[in-house]
């Protein structure tokens, strides 16, 4: 069993309670010191001579719910060495129990430093009073502060990314220990500069795993020379399936002939749709504009002095990717389309009661969507159409072309047949992309060599280029164990914590609770 509870547990080490008692809304513990002398500062000398007493109030964990202060009985002592210039000092306590000066015990300046951390100044502050340890928003920054230590464990494998203080404007540098799971340091840019210094000064390091960014390649190889660096296996995995998009995007035009729907007639399009196909054939004029003074040999500088438009547009259409009729998004009525059709054929034609019996079974879209559907489902017949082909989007047709066939529909894997049939160069993209990501999965980069000659010369090649450039950080991505991860992670805390101080904290308090905690 247990002891009983003793006056003597409310004292911190090395003090004797003296008495307790309540003030006010409060408990006030009185405390002496068990030791009956003291150590002078200067020289070290004990002396057992006191000269005199006052009280210190420091504060103390709550006590039953009600704030606690101790009174503790300081004394100041005569220094009898004569060589000793101090001839009266105060009497100090261990710095784990209180330290000089302090206002409040170690063990309440843990919990306050904790509270700082975890909830910043005006939350933790107003979360203290309700634990009955008050203290000002003020004070929490500045124990946080005061509290920050810089890192001295020596560093082998780290993770580095760039994070925003102010997104498009501003941005600073975050660096991980991956060993220990844990960020080092903030840094406060993204210049090259900066972060090869601080690499520059720890040799130690030997693996650095970062995102595809030129930028902090560069100043990897200029201030580690020696050390191996790992591209993000993630950012590997989304640049792949966006560069299968941007070819998708690219065959748009060999697409829609493919399906038949590379002719429009706007007997059958909707008022929406009518101005998206005007815009489109706006776009048109432009786009061979752009392509007769790209085919006659003028760059994009001049193409872009001479036309006026912006020079991303001008890329675009010379990479292929300005070629879409219709700007179509996933709708609300994608997953209804079998069960319309059935009623529709059926003999239901009423728009708004289709809607209503669709809204009675969960149906969450709005009853425009379903008039537009059935408005065009007239026109169709109107026209001895079966219905109106419109290509779908780029990115559908890339979701459709990378899932299982055994999971889509059958007019879904019959579209898709139809684009294998017709423009067999995306196929070879798709093979290649499947290749590249079933390398990062299975974790073998013997085959990356000949991939990288075969993808070149597939509408994938600019990202197969990229991937030549920085080959030796992405064989390394696909074998090593390491990736940036974790970094990501740390970010995504970074974010929260910045956010929590409403963007307005420096540097030293944002690194203090990142680091810190």
């Amino acid at each position: 069993m247990h002891g009983r509870f003793q006056r003597a547990n409310l004292a911190p080490e090395g003090f004797i309670v003296v008495s307790v008692q309540n003030v006010g809304e409060g408990v006030e513990i009185l405390l002496r010191s068990r030791h009956g002398s003291g150590v002078c500062p200067d020289c070290g000398r004990l002396s057992h001579r006191v000269q005199s007493r006052y009280i210190r109030r420091p504060l103390d964990l709550p006590l039953g719910g009600r704030r606690a202060v101790l009174a503790i009985m300081a004394r100041r002592f005569w220094c009898d060495t004569a060589v000793c210039r101090r001839r009266i000092f105060c009497e100090q306590f261990d710095h784990g129990v209180l330290s000089r000066y302090a206002r409040r015990t170690q063990r309440l300046e843990t919990i306050v430093h904790h509270l700082g951390l975890a909830l910043g100044g005006r939350p933790g502050a107003a979360f203290a009073t309700r634990l009955m340890m008050p203290v000002s928003k003020d004070t929490l920054l500045r124990v946080v502060r005061r509290r920050a230590v810089d890192q001295t464990d020596e560093l082998h494998v780290i993770g580095i990314d760039d994070f925003a203080f102010r997104r498009g404007q501003s941005y600073g540098t975050i660096i991980c220990d991956l060993e220990r799971r844990k960020p080092v340091t903030l840094l406060p840019d993204r210049a090259l500069e900066t972060s090869r210094a601080w690499l520059a000064k720890r040799p130690s390091i030997s693996i650095v795993a970062r995102d595809r960014g030129g930028g902090y390649g560069e100043a990897i190889a200029k201030g580690l020379p020696e050390a191996q660096q790992v591209a993000d296996r993630w950012h590997l995995m989304e640049n792949s399936s966006r560069a299968f998009l941007d070819a998708v995007s690219k065959s748009m035009r060999q697409i829609r002939q493919s399906v038949g729907s590379n002719d429009i007639d706007p007997k059958l399009l909707t008022y929406a749709e009518k101005l998206q196909y005007e815009g489109y054939q706006r776009r048109q004029e432009t786009n061979e504009a752009i392509l007769k003074l790209a085919n006659n040999g003028t760059s994009i500088r001049q193409i872009v002095r001479q036309t006026g438009h912006s020079r991303k547009l001008v890329r675009d259409v010379l990479r292929g990717q300005r070629l879409d009729v219709f700007r179509t998004r996933p709708s609300s009525l994608d997953s209804w389309l079998p069960w319309l059709n059935s009623r529709w054929e059926s003999g239901a034609r009423n728009a708004l009661a289709l809607w209503r019996e669709m809204r009675a079974e969960g149906f969450v879209g709005q009853s425009g969507v379903v008039s537009q559907w059935a408005q065009r489902r007239r026109l169709a017949e109107k026209a001895n159409q079966s219905g109106f082909a419109r290509t779908p989007s780029a990115k559908v047709i890339a979701r459709l072309m990378t899932s299982a066939r055994d999971g889509l529909a059958k007019s879904e894997a019959i579209l898709v047949a139809v684009i294998e049939a017709n423009v067999p160069e995306l196929v070879a993209a798709r093979k290649a992309i499947g290749d590249f990501q079933s390398m990062i999965r299975s974790k073998s980069a013997a085959k990356l060599d000949d991939w990288l000659s075969i993808a070149k010369g597939s509408l994938i090649g600019s990202f197969a280029n990229g991937v030549e450039k920085d080959q030796a950080a992405v064989s390394n991505a696909i074998v090593s164990p390491w990736s940036n991860g974790q970094t990501e992670g740390q970010i995504t805390r970074l974010k929260l914590i910045k956010r929590q101080m409403y963007g307005r904290a420096k540097l030293d308090l944002l690194q203090a609770r990142v680091v810190g905690a």
